[in-house]
């Protein structure tokens, strides 16, 4: 060990002292370490191969090419031989510093232009130590380097065993087959949580439309989970997957987002009885990992999401497609996902927080625009559709009560606080406004497509095997870090270590 450090120290010291210059080194110190922090700061947002080979083009292969040419020209062109001292230096520091606030802030072109000015200025002023600098980039890329590996090895080793289902649903054949729309409206609080006093708001204008358009009302439902990634992913896969038992980052499971998008039973099932499957987002968050879309149609490309993407930089409304694809797809049968941003749930950082009732507020205001959108949806589909079924169902609750998300991974004794974090909507319009016997076991979002396939295939023998409608979050703060249980198949308020 001692022999590796001297080793390292001599080469190091060799390397600073010598007059060579080494274009490519400089471009490979100033791109990798932005490169390998923005994948330590995204990681499941950039775990696909295309996204790899775009950030090492982008971030060293790019800049190693251009490194070399200028150093070159400089080089040999006599007039600017003088400058070819400040060549690389400025290249490396405006290289750098551009990358880094890409990958922080994006195409900030203010933050860009004075940055890069400041690092113009610095590199000029440290050219004679410009190989420590190089140096200094390696040591900082070796140290996120390290922070990395965890995310790598989970990456690589992940299973998705927790997906295995017990018995032959997978085979499942419809005996009706109407057409399926399941809205999201994210982060839509429960009708029951929304009159209690944490959220003290009158939503029965939108309850009345709701019930007059021939839908059936589920009170006190909830979700298993508590965001967009780890709720879907359970919903799709009609499993549990417990965060993965993963302490250190449960909001960003891996492969979410590919089971979302369509690795999942439930679009297999659809497609297995000869339905076409539509995805319709108004963002781009679930995409913005570029897995494949095994959907049939999807209302945005892959073309059009830049690759440093965070999800939200695309936007449209499913609305305007929604009209069309219905009337020119009225001789299949058909399976719509549609998410709708809306209402989301309060600010996910204390700092940018408006306090408890700040946030309570825009949440209600976003809510109402919320009520307004699925108005608009609703009697869309039921007027270009009227024999479909229509389910309206959050991914999880509002937050409301909280200041930030944050305070979910802390153990609550304010069982309203735990509630408005997993109680959302859940509205269906039935076919013929007749629910089947068995609804009563609609309770979280887990089983919904379990109990949809039995009301489809006249087989109730999928009920056996439901999944336990538990709700679960990581607990940081308050007790011993870990996943538990916070509410019980009864609907309960409890606390139990998974």
């Amino acid at each position: 060990m001692i022999k590796t450090i001297n080793k390292m120290r001599s080469g190091i010291m060799s390397f600073i002292s010598n007059d060579k210059e080494y274009p490519i080194i400089a471009a490979v110190s100033a791109g990798l370490y932005p490169l390998l922090y923005y994948y330590n700061s995204n990681f499941t947002l950039v775990n696909s191969w295309s996204q790899f080979l775009f950030f090492v083009i982008t971030y060293l292969l790019i800049p190693s090419g251009v490194f070399l040419g200028v150093f070159l020209f400089f080089k040999r062109v006599t007039p600017l031989q003088k400058f070819k001292k400040f060549a690389l230096p400025v290249l490396n520091f405006m290289t750098f510093v551009f990358l880094i606030i890409i990958s922080t802030y994006g195409f900030s072109w203010k933050v860009i232009a004075v940055s890069l000015i400041i690092a113009i200025a610095l590199a000029i002023l440290l050219q004679k130590h410009f190989k420590k600098v190089v140096v200094f980039q390696l040591l900082m890329t070796l140290i996120v380097a390290t922070k990395l590996v965890p995310d790598v090895y989970r990456h690589l080793t992940y299973s998705s065993k927790w997906m295995e289902i017990s018995d032959d649903i997978e085979n499942v054949n419809f005996k009706k087959k109407p057409n399926i729309y399941v809205i999201q409206p994210d982060g839509y609080t429960s009708f029951s949580e929304l009159k209690k006093k944490t959220y003290n708001f009158d939503n029965s204008n939108f309850q009345q439309f709701l019930t007059a358009s021939g839908f059936k009302l589920y009170n006190d439902f909830r979700s298993n989970y508590t965001t967009t990634l780890s709720s879907n992913s359970s919903m799709f896969a009609m499993k549990h997957h417990y965060y993965n038992n993963n302490k250190s980052k449960p909001n960003e499971l891996y492969n979410t987002r590919k089971i979302i998008i369509g690795d999942n039973p439930v679009v297999s099932i659809f497609k297995n009885n000869q339905y076409k499957t539509f995805l319709m987002l108004d963002v781009s968050y679930l995409l913005v990992n570029r897995s494949p879309i095994l959907y049939d149609y999807s209302n945005i490309d892959y073309s059009e999401i830049p690759y440093l993407d965070r999800g939200f930089s695309i936007k449209k409304d499913p609305l305007i497609d929604l009209e069309r694809i219905i009337e020119s797809n009225l001789e299949t049968n058909n399976f719509f996902f549609i998410e709708k941003m809306l209402p989301m749930h309060i600010t996910n950082d204390y700092s940018d927080s408006k306090g408890i009732e700040g946030e309570r507020n825009i949440y209600l205001e976003q809510l109402k625009q919320a009520n307004d959108w699925l108005t608009n949806v609703v009697q869309i589909i039921t007027k270009k559709d009227p024999g479909g079924i229509i389910i309206i169902a959050a991914d999880h609750g509002g937050f409301v009560g909280m200041e930030s998300t944050q305070e979910s991974n802390l153990k609550q004794v304010d069982d309203a606080l735990v509630t408005s974090v997993f109680s959302t909507i859940l509205a269906i319009k039935w076919p013929e406004n007749i629910a089947p016997y068995f609804d009563n076991k609609l309770k979280t979002n887990v089983n919904l497509f379990r109990i949809l396939f039995s009301y489809l295939s006249d087989d109730t023998s999928y009920l056996k095997t439901l999944e336990v409608d538990k709700s679960y979050t990581l607990i940081k703060e308050g007790a011993p870090v870990g996943i538990y249980e916070v509410i019980n198949e009864n609907g309960d308020v409890v606390f139990n270590q998974h």
